[in-house]
């Protein structure tokens, strides 16, 4: 199977030889000591890989169930009328799937995926960065992209990656890639991180976001026995992250995203909650927590996890 598609989740394993994924992992770790293939994010790829970044068709077979929920919930984050950032990565797409129902939206991305999935959206206005496409990912990079984005100031930016640590805070494999992520984050007021868990506790080369400059991830369950990113949560919100988990209720029984005016259940309490300058949120609600508790508060049904009681 990693032959065939260079790239297979340890999900994806467990089911088609009808498994567990602790046995799974266990027989990869050895196929890997063998030299057989590379383990990587919750999965395995060929060999050899380290530096090199997966493509799109294989990163869109890993973690699919998983990127789905994450982006229903983070659609919720978004109001009418808002001007957000999108970078580029396959849960990003999902996520703009998603946003094709928010009218009066202003979407600025370096995404070919994500402008493409936003096309026929006719309430949200896309603005495409400038820059040299980047096939692998169909992302436009360089100083072009770069460039582009002075000046830019919008409410958050949602950003994907390869790997997320509370040391390091997210990384990339590809240097090109993550210059224009940073671009993207510095011309938000909030960074809201969307990574499934299979990528918690995985640091890859290039870093793109500081853990301190992170207001919010957005992921998945960790199964029971994955003590390695249960242990990177935890650690992420006692530095202030805010820690959102896509649980049962996230999306509609057709997969779609609650529509809007949904009633979320009130917030749990979060750990290490990120203040604000002084103590208060910025003129007009632009405090990470006035406008992230306000936004969950319309979006889709999602669960909120209190880290402490983990």
């Amino acid at each position: 199977m990693v032959r065939a598609n260079g790239a297979v989740s340890l999900r994806e394993l467990a089911r088609v030889v009808q498994t567990s994924e602790v046995t799974v992992r266990r027989d990869v770790r050895a196929l890997e000591a063998e030299g057989l293939l590379d383990r990587r994010h919750g999965g395995a790829v060929l060999p050899g890989g380290f530096t090199r970044e997966s493509g799109f068709p294989q990163k869109s077979h890993l973690s699919t169930a998983e990127k789905t929920a994450i982006a229903d919930l983070a659609a919720g984050l978004v109001g009418e009328g808002e001007a957000i950032v999108v970078g580029a990565g396959t849960t990003t797409q999902e996520l703009a799937r998603r946003l094709a129902r928010v009218p009066g939206l202003t979407v600025v991305t370096n995404s070919l995926l994500v402008a493409q999935a936003l096309a026929h959206a006719n309430r949200v206005e896309v603005v495409m960065t400038g820059g040299t496409l980047r096939g692998s990912n169909y992302a436009l990079v360089g100083s072009g992209a770069e460039q582009s984005l002075h000046g830019l100031r919008v409410s958050r930016a949602f950003i994907s990656g390869s790997g997320l640590t509370a040391e390091r805070g997210l990384s990339t494999s590809n240097m090109l890639s993550a210059s224009v992520d940073r671009a993207l984050v510095q011309a938000a007021a909030e960074v809201v991180v969307l990574a499934d868990h299979t990528k918690l506790g995985s640091d890859t080369m290039f870093q793109t976001v500081p853990t301190e400059l992170i207001t919010r991830l957005v992921t998945d369950e960790p199964p029971v026995h994955d003590e390695r990113a249960a242990t990177e949560l935890q650690a992420l919100a006692d530095q202030g992250v805010e820690i959102t988990v896509a649980g049962p209720g996230a999306e509609s029984a057709a997969g779609d995203p609650m529509p809007p005016g949904r009633q979320q259940r009130p917030d749990m309490p979060l750990p290490g909650q990120r203040r604000t300058q002084g103590g208060h949120g910025a003129p007009g609600g632009l405090g990470p927590q006035l406008r992230n508790a306000a936004a969950l508060a319309e979006g889709p049904v999602g669960r909120v996890a209190d880290m402490r009681r983990r």
